[in-house]
Parts: structure tokens; C-alpha cells; sequence
């Protein structure tokens, strides 16, 4: 059995917006944006990180276009060209996706490890649903394993018709690791498509939330509501996986349910956020949509704060 950590990454926001409910008034939320954040220390647990070259392998499983698969592509091509020195990618102008992700460099600094370069590894279309379209997390190792097995970061990804074991219940994705074997050893994630599930739980800014405060839902900025909800996903689980790969990284908390790069913050996303309302952030102009970080290509996304270890603070890039 592979050694799963897995957790709600976007429920921790909606626990967090069910609380701001026992006194919600106008004033109580104007306040709340107000209370200065509580310090949260990612203790390192001596455990090794991923260095050297660092593959990341895409399962595709189920129906995706062309178009919602290109922007999880480019959004791995833009974390991928900020840790490639030799990249001839000429990286956006700031805030930027190489930027959100220096962040997770510290942490590399802190254990004294190698940082990583990542690359855009193998990709595999499973459009034929060969597991069927209620997926075990057993399933997910299944498919993970169909990536490298060596260096790499293999990620799953379950189209919105595919229905998985705790996916709106209590989880939006989740990340862990193969057992150790002669063939090598692999990290690994798992990312759903809420967009006919579950969207005001795993695709929230973009959708209104299930609960809490119903503030009018945010413009995709890739004019996909489920896709973008995606990569916050992704992106949450990319801190977390190259942080605390195996269990024994850089966390708060009980082993079990720790607290994480990006799950340590839910919900934040720019300056001055608070239960239901995601921060001060960018608007595109020509299409309205809201973002935080620019990618290689013109791409846009929206990325969640991370843990600044220098700070013990949630920071974010806007």
C-alpha cells in the first residue's frame, strides 16, 4: 500500500467561513480582515526532500479538451522554466508563477537540500475510463504508478465525471507516496474536476460557495471554472509534495492531518482577505477575470499564499 497523505485542501477554507457565520454581520466581516494572523511554524521533520531532476508525469483520466489540458500543462511549463536555469523561456513579468514559487525554495535552504529542477514529464490519456468512473483511492495509486517511477512527481488528474472516494465529501485532491521498491520510488497527486460535482466546495472563488457568505463569484482566468479550480488545487499540492513528500517534510500539526505549505492558509489568495471574500486581487481588463500570478504564454492563475518560513506568516503575491 503506498503511504497517502491526504487531506481537504479546500475545506479547511469553507470550515474557516462556517465559523465567521456565528457573527456575521457587516461589521463582524470588516473586522475580521482586520485580525492580524496567528504565526504558524512548519516544523521540519528531518525527512528527505525531492532534489535533483524532478519529473512531472500527467495521468489524464477521462475527457479533457485540448484547451483545459493546455492550461495545466502551461501552468507546470511555468513553475518548470523558474527552476531551470539553462530554460530559454522568457519568464512573465511580475507577480508571476516563478515567483509563488521561490517560496517553497526557503524551505530547501532551511534542510540544507539540493533545490530541485522540475520538468514537464510523460503525459497519458485515459479516455476510455479503464477503472470505470468510481475511482478507490487504491485506483488513484493504480493510476499514479502509470507515470515514471523514478525523479518524478506522477499527477492524476479525474475528469468531472468521474466520481473518487471522498471528492466533495471531504477532499478536493490529495498527495502521497509509492512504497519503497527496487523500481524506485515516486510522489505522487491526485486533482479532481469539481465543475459538475462540487464546484462551491473545490472550484470556490470562481463558483459561489456552498456555505458561508454569498459574495458573487469571481471570472476564471482561463475561462474555465473547473479547470482553474484545478491548479488552485495542483498548486496547493505542488507546495506541499516538494515540501513534504514523504510524510516527514515540513509540516504543523499531527502527522495525520498536518498543516502544509498552502493548507496552513486556506482561502488566501491577495492582501487582506477573510472568510468568503479571497483578497485585494488583479483584474484582467479585457476579460474581468481575476488572477495573481502571470505564466509563461500570457496565462494567468490564481495561487494560493503559501507559508513564508522567514516570516511564520501566509504570503501572498498581491
Amino acid at each position: 500500500m503506498a503511504s497517502s497523505i491526504g487531506f481537504g485542501v479546500r475545506f479547511a477554507m469553507l470550515a474557516v467561513i462556517i465559523v465567521s457565520l456565528l457573527g456575521c454581520s457587516l461589521g463582524a466581516r470588516k473586522l475580521a480582515a482586520l485580525v492580524e494572523q496567528p504565526q504558524l511554524s512548519l516544523q521540519y521533520h528531518k525527512g528527505q526532500l525531492l532534489s535533483g531532476p524532478i519529473f512531472v508525469n500527467l495521468v489524464w483520466y477521462g475527457t479533457f479538451t485540448t484547451a483545459q489540458r493546455a492550461i495545466v500543462t502551461d501552468f507546470i511549463s511555468s513553475v518548470a522554466a523558474s527552476t531551470d536555469k539553462n530554460s530559454a523561456a522568457v519568464l512573465p513579468q511580475e507577480p508571476s508563477v516563478a515567483a509563488w514559487w521561490k517560496t517553497t525554495e526557503q524551505y530547501y535552504a532551511m534542510s540544507k537540500s539540493s533545490t530541485p529542477m522540475i520538468f514537464l514529464g510523460n503525459q497519458t490519456l485515459d479516455e476510455a475510463y479503464s477503472l470505470g468512473k468510481t475511482l478507490t483511492s487504491a485506483h488513484l495509486q493504480e493510476l499514479a504508478a502509470k507515470g515514471g517511477r523514478r525523479r518524478a512527481v506522477n499527477v492524476v488528474l479525474t475528469a468531472e465525471d468521474v466520481a473518487v472516494e471522498g471528492f466533495c465529501m471531504s477532499r478536493c485532491g490529495t498527495h502521497g507516496a509509492s512504497p519503497r521498491s527496487k523500481g524506485g520510488r515516486f510522489a505522487f497527486i491526485w486533482v479532481g474536476n469539481s465543475a459538475s460535482q462540487c464546484p462551491g466546495q473545490c472550484a470556490w472563488p470562481f463558483h459561489q460557495p456552498a456555505y458561508g457568505p454569498q459574495a458573487a463569484p469571481l471570472v476564471a482566468p482561463n475561462g474555465d471554472v473547473g479547470v482553474d479550480g484545478m491548479v488552485i488545487t495542483l498548486s496547493s499540492l505542488m507546495a506541499a509534495t516538494f515540501t513534504n513528500p514523504f510524510g516527514n517534510g515540513f509540516y504543523q500539526g499531527p502527522a495525520e492531518a498536518p498543516l502544509e505549505a498552502a493548507s496552513a492558509c486556506p482561502g488566501i489568495y491577495g492582501k487582506n482577505a477573510y472568510p468568503g471574500y479571497a483578497g485585494d486581487l488583479l483584474v484582467d481588463q479585457a476579460t474581468g477575470a481575476s488572477y495573481n500570478a502571470n505564466g509563461l504564454g500570457g496565462r494567468k492563475y490564481l495561487l494560493p499564499a503559501l507559508v513564508d518560513p522567514s516570516t511564520a506568516s501566509c504570503s501572498t503575491l498581491v
